[in-house]
């Protein structure tokens, strides 16, 4: 069943990306990256609709959870806010201007929030399960920064979690399956997964982890993510000082 959920994911991913390029060619879905190549950006909606459905058959809430972050992933692609960091959007915010990055803190965060009350009973398991999901859908937008970043992030993080049984499993499958198909042309830099993909394959490994742990194990991964966005937050804020 795990294999067939990957399996799935992966060709729903490659499927959709096709269709996409065959139906709605044009400049508006590319984009010029790092290294000044045009890359597509068809990778993206790909993967989340992917991730979605295939989370939403898993567990519903999950769906939503995924769904909101690619939506709000979505909207940054779209609005083309480059400031990084937290407390740059926060800033602006305090200053009256709504930023794509504020939309996605936010929204993510209600939606993980949203979603963790769903899938866990008591509260305090709620709330660390939407603070899991959200901080995994931000933790792998910060490692993309290169190539096959954030979806070798997803591969690499949510492998373990095919080694479980239940629902779990069914969803770290949907993720990895997701993240492998666009992995090649990601590093091959024909495609990019942009802040569609990345918030939403990051919102699938985070249900994930919600799925398969307890409170210690859901605190510690909630610790985790905390702690990754701090410290992205910091390096964020120094790159800008020396700007």
């Amino acid at each position: 069943m795990i294999t067939t959920r990957l399996g799935l994911s992966a060709l729903l991913t490659r499927a959709t990306a096709a269709a996409l390029r065959a139906k709605a060619p044009g400049k508006g879905w590319h984009r010029t990256n790092y290294a000044g190549r045009t890359v597509e950006l068809y990778a993206g909606p790909a993967a989340a609709v992917a991730a979605t459905l295939g989370t939403a058959h898993v567990r519903p809430a999950a769906g939503l959870a995924v769904a909101a972050a690619g939506a709000c992933g979505a909207y940054d692609d779209v609005a083309g806010d480059h400031r990084r960091g937290f407390r740059a959007h926060l800033s602006a915010l305090r200053r009256g201007e709504v930023t794509s990055g504020a939309v996605k803190l936010f929204g993510i965060g209600a939606a993980g929030l949203v979603a963790g009350a769903l899938l866990k009973e008591k509260p305090v398991d709620k709330v660390l399960a939407g603070v899991v999901i959200a901080g995994a859908a931000h933790f792998v937008n910060l490692v993309d920064v290169r190539p096959g970043r954030a979806a070798g992030a997803v591969l690499l993080l949510g492998a373990p979690g095919l080694l479980r049984k239940g629902p779990g499993a069914d969803l770290a499958a949907v993720a990895v399956g997701a993240a492998a198909a666009v992995l090649p042309d990601d590093l091959g830099e024909r495609a990019m997964l942009g802040d569609t993909g990345v918030h939403a394959l990051g919102a699938a490994l985070g249900a994930a982890v919600v799925a398969s742990n307890g409170r210690a194990g859901l605190a510690a991964h909630a610790v985790a993510v905390v702690a990754a966005a701090v410290c992205g937050d910091q390096v964020s804020e120094a790159a800008r000082s020396l700007v």
